[in-house]
């Protein structure tokens, strides 16, 4: 009986272990969620998160700049501030401007400017951005603008001090339309525009002497002239840049050609312009070295002379940035920019920056010897497409200068 038995405990035992298995199993398969079970569950926890849910809110900073970009770049807000100096040199400008819109894309803005040292500047303009099937863009320019202090140093890189300054002034009031084709929407650009001004120049003002203490008609060209000017132009190049006013990449190559028409046939002459920009984005555009050559030649028209105030020039917030604005000028200038940008966040830039050129009289002077020079630090408030606001400060061997302008650099 003893040998019966024991088999037949041994085999209880696994029916009974058998059994608990599957009733650990049972429950964990029956907890295996159906389609309509996890449809409830994903309901449920969107449920309970839903109170806590909120639209994500800009801090202050980002809604200022949300707001300039609106100003700057959307045209979404009417009354809008206008930083734009009545000319290079004047100082710290305050303006206004009111934007209308005349059709979908079309603007219509009306705007003026004036500064502490007397500067005054008011115009009309009207952009349409989007002719001849979005492929090209028309501005017509008209205004007054007045100067009271441009500086003049004399002709020349080497031979001229920073004390042989006397200023000038000018009025003039100047009409212009502009036109710039992209044939095939990209790449290639071609350009061209007219402008109608009157250059009334006067003496100055300010703490240097006036210019007519120094200088007379028969030893400066220009000194008191009132020309008329029938300003044409002309230019083709390559553009692959995200916009004029701020970019991360892509470059400009261009040449531009000016005839200034004189109705006296006394100060007319021509000019040509040689521009390459060149961006190149570093560590997916957060760093990105931007590069700028450009020069500049005028030229004798039919025996007549190019009033010294239209001469090429160097010197202030876009070019040679450690000198004062037109601190050198002749007849043809050369000028070579360097940056290392840096982007900070998605509205601010800082930029390491070193500039250098001259000026001479002849463009086979146009050479590496004595050139100056200056570097600095700049900070860029920008929106996609625009630089409203930029700070700089430069250094060169005739000291320091702070530059605050509405525009990029190059």
């Amino acid at each position: 009986m003893a040998s019966n038995t024991r088999p037949s405990v041994r085999k209880c035992s696994l029916l009974a272990a058998a059994a608990i298995a599957a009733a650990i199993a049972r429950p964990s398969a029956a907890q295996e969620p159906t389609p309509d079970t996890r449809t409830a569950l994903i309901a449920q926890r969107q449920a309970e998160k839903a109170p806590t849910l909120h639209p994500y809110e800009p801090s202050r900073v980002e809604a200022t700049v949300d707001r300039l970009e609106d100003m700057f770049v959307n045209g979404t807000v009417h009354w809008h501030p206008f930083f734009e100096n009545a000319y290079a040199g004047g100082g710290f400008t305050l303006g206004a401007g009111y934007m209308a819109h005349l059709s979908a894309y079309n603007t219509l803005d009306l705007r003026g400017s004036i500064t502490i040292s007397g500067y005054k500047r008011i115009e009309a303009a009207f952009t349409a951005p989007r002719i001849f099937e979005r492929r090209g863009v028309l501005s017509v320019v008209g205004g007054w603008r007045e100067a009271t202090a441009v500086g003049f140093y004399g002709f020349g890189t080497a031979g001229t001090s920073s004390h042989d300054r006397v200023n000038y002034g000018f009025k003039q009031p100047y009409a212009s339309g502009m036109v710039d084709v992209y044939p095939t929407r990209q790449l290639l650009l071609i350009g061209g525009g007219l402008e109608l001004s009157q250059w009334d120049q006067e003496s100055g003002s300010g703490t240097a002497p006036s210019i007519e203490t120094r200088y007379t008609p028969s030893t400066l060209v220009g000194l008191g002239a009132k020309p008329t000017y029938l300003h044409s132009q002309a230019r083709v190049g390559l553009d692959w840049r995200t916009s004029p006013g701020y970019s991360r990449r892509g470059g400009f190559y261009s040449i531009t050609f000016h005839d200034f028409h004189d109705r006296d046939h006394r100060y007319g002459f021509d000019q040509i312009d040689y521009d390459a920009i060149q961006h190149l984005p570093l560590l997916r555009e957060t760093w990105v070295l931007a590069l700028h050559g450009r020069v500049e030649s005028s030229m004798d028209k039919n025996g007549e002379d190019i009033p010294f105030f239209m001469l090429p020039a160097l010197g202030g917030g876009s070019t040679l940035r450690g000198f004062a604005s037109w601190r050198f000028r002749d007849r043809h200038s050369l000028l070579m920019q360097a940056e290392w940008r840096v982007m900070t966040n998605r509205f601010m830039d800082m930029a390491l920056f070193y500039d250098t050129g001259k000026v001479a009289s002849r463009s086979s002077n146009l050479d590496f010897d004595g050139l100056k020079s200056d570097y600095g630090i700049g900070f860029r408030l920008h929106g996609p497409m625009v630089t409203p606001v930029r700070i700089e400060l430069a250094k060169s061997n005739e000291g320091f200068a702070i530059v605050f302008s509405s525009k990029a650099p190059f």
